[in-house]
């Protein structure tokens, strides 16, 4: 099957963007390349192209009752215009995907991995009898941008009807762009301040080039990698999979379970009281090779003790960083493993994550 293509496939094309498949998309992975995009996130402004991420609108009466079946943070309590992160899981608790949900006045949204539309919004159907709930796929109607860096708030004065840099940090709001509805939420996978805008199709160009234009300097997954490693977010299918739970995977916060039963809910509870499955942690490598996922963690003994779920040299800090799993009698902070990179024995030590903070 052929990979899909955003409205800006041809712009990334035109301005010579190393184009790979990624979750059925065919995304840029770098322009000029990985550290100097990092960089400009870092200390100024990047652009995203993120239309590959598959966005969901939920309507009808039940719509509330039905997100908070199938959601793991609490909805109910959302206040209109809020983003809220969790996760979707099955009955035993593994993981499906990680989710954004919006709280609208007339409804919900949500944000979902490109590699997993097909099988959440599968999912969902499944569940969604006993509800009155309609469930609306506009992830090909419309285009996804995000502008990240401290430079960003600069960025996106005056370009929408309404002020947006009035958003408080994971709040998104319904405007207007070139006189066409448009959602701009003030979220990101960065680690750095910014936003994200929902257009439709026929302004996805004219809003890039906008951003081009006043300084953004456009970015691909390559940087956005190192980037969400460096603020130690977990991605789908490294992190997180069906096999792990939210309680060992550190999403402790993202999990509810005094609101009400949901799905996975029991087995999560139970989680909370196992401490033999291995969770996860951060880790600083000695030097500079980066760890590769699949990379088996050892002890001092030479015994495996986990394995490296991401890792890269980070351009921000400088540092050879990965997260991974590891059994929890090597998880504190502090505790000395070696890194198995085909064959060579790199030492690493246990560090508190996230790895980088941004200044307030």
């Amino acid at each position: 099957m052929a990979n899909l293509r955003t409205p800006l496939y041809q712009w990334h094309a035109d301005h010579k963007a190393r184009m790979v498949p990624f979750g059925g998309w065919e995304m840029p992975v770098q322009y000029t390349g990985i550290a100097p995009e990092h960089k400009a996130v870092r200390s100024g402004a990047g652009l995203f192209d993120i239309s590959h991420m598959a966005r969901v609108n939920f309507g009808g009466a039940g719509a509330l009752a039905f997100l908070e079946k199938v959601f793991t943070n609490s909805v109910a309590t959302m206040k209109d215009g809020q983003v809220r992160y969790g996760l979707v899981c099955k009955d035993d608790g593994g993981i499906l995907d990680d989710i954004l949900v919006y709280r609208w006045p007339y409804g919900f949204a949500a944000v979902i991995n490109a590699s997993n539309r097909e099988k959440i919004l599968a999912w969902l159907e499944q569940h969604r009898a006993g509800f009155e709930v309609e469930i609306q796929d506009q992830t090909l109607s419309t285009t996804m941008i995000a502008v990240q860096g401290p430079k960003s708030v600069e960025l996106v004065q005056g370009m929408f009807a309404d002020d947006v840099t009035t958003l408080k940090y994971y709040y998104a709001t319904p405007t207007r762009y070139k006189d066409k509805p448009c959602v701009v939420s003030r979220t990101g996978y960065t680690g750095e301040d910014g936003f994200e805008v929902m257009v439709p199709n026929a302004l996805g160009v004219t809003l890039w080039e906008e951003f081009v234009a006043k300084g953004a300097v456009p970015c691909g997954l390559g940087a956005r990698d190192t980037l969400r490693l460096e603020a130690a977010m977990p991605l789908y299918g490294h992190e997180l999979n069906e096999t792990v739970d939210p309680i060992h995977a550190g999403l402790t916060w993202a999990v509810k379970l005094d609101k009400g039963d949901f799905i996975g809910r029991d087995a999560i509870q139970q989680a909370t009281a196992d401490t033999q499955k291995p969770v996860r942690v951060g880790l600083e490598l000695y030097g500079k090779r980066a760890a590769r996922e699949g990379c088996v963690l050892t002890n001092a003994d030479g015994a495996p003790v986990g394995t490296v779920t991401s890792g890269s040299l980070c351009p921000g800090l400088d540092k050879s960083l990965a997260m991974g799993y590891v059994n929890p009698q090597f998880a504190s902070v502090g505790s000395a493993l070696d890194v198995d990179l085909r064959g060579t024995k790199i030492p690493a030590t246990v560090v508190p994550l996230p790895f980088y903070k941004r200044k307030k």
